[in-house]
């Protein structure tokens, strides 16, 4: 089985054809593949459907813990960045389909950079989904421990957990992150935003993503983040993104829709064995 490794800011992914298999990966064998020391190591798997005659380009996103995501802004960037690798497309836009329905994605100066634009954002507990009456999920109350946050929720076909502070902190994320995860009031888990409004124009992120950990960048989380502040009355409609793994730009448009965009790195290409597979 071939694979391609890319990285998004930090961010690493493994895009798989399904056309190796008619099935699936059982989620024992994505853990097993996404394994630092005894597997390739990655932050997830991308399935890929690749049909160039019509035009049907679709993707699978697995986490490292073996559960699939709706959506993945940075696996689905990398996957239109190996569509043009691999000559499937050009510099026009994609329409790239997803669990969470149809994205589009432009490949831009020569491969350096990929844009991409999510589904509108919404703050509707019903659409994120979360526990409890429909309405705004806008600076709600929740706790991590002893530690109390005021959190805005928001989809951008995943559902986020975004916390505004003073300060944020990797020890923070990766203390507070996964039992706001696993927050029973969020039916499908959560991601976890921890953001640091720098000015109108530029947040910090430290990020907790849901069955992956502790996470360098996500574009989801980049997305559902400068939606929530934009929302807030905090920044305005354009944004810098800051990671731990480099930075991305956010772009609320004009229709509501929102679009982030920013580099992509080939790593390598290699093929798993199938003694490794097979034990």
């Amino acid at each position: 089985m071939q694979f391609s490794k890319y990285h998004a800011l930090g961010n690493d992914y493994l895009v798989l054809p399904s056309s190796h298999s008619d099935r699936a990966l059982a989620p024992d064998e994505i853990r097993k593949i996404c394994q630092a020391h005894t597997g390739v190591g990655a932050d997830g798997i991308l399935w890929t459907t690749i049909q160039p005659e019509t035009r049907h380009f679709a993707v699978r996103i697995f986490n490292p813990d073996g559960s699939e995501a709706e959506m993945s802004g940075n696996g689905v960037r990398i996957f239109a960045r190996y569509l043009w690798d691999s000559g499937y497309i050009n510099d026009e836009p994609v329409e790239i389909l997803t669990l969470s329905g149809p994205s589009k994605a432009a490949v831009e100066f020569h491969g350096g950079s990929v844009s991409l634009t999510l589904s509108k954002p919404s703050f509707s507990s019903a659409d994120i989904p979360l526990e409890g009456p429909t309405r705004e999920v806008i600076e709600e109350e929740i706790r991590a421990g002893d530690r109390e946050y005021r959190f805005t929720g928001v989809t951008v076909g995943n559902p986020h957990c975004v916390i505004v502070l003073p300060e944020i902190s990797a020890e923070e994320a990766r203390s507070s992150g996964p039992i706001l995860e696993r927050d029973p009031r969020f039916p499908a888990r959560t991601n976890v935003q921890f953001v640091q409004v720098i000015d109108r124009t530029r947040i910090r992120l430290e990020i907790w993503e849901r069955g992956a950990g502790y996470t360098l960048s996500s574009g989801t989380s980049s997305a559902a983040a400068a939606a929530a502040v934009h929302r807030l009355g905090l920044a305005g409609p354009s944004l810098t993104v800051d990671m731990p793994g480099g930075s991305l730009s956010a772009t609320i448009e004009s229709d509501g829709d929102v679009s982030i965009a920013g580099p992509i790195v080939k790593i390598c290409q290699g093929t798993l064995s199938a003694e490794f597979l097979l034990h």
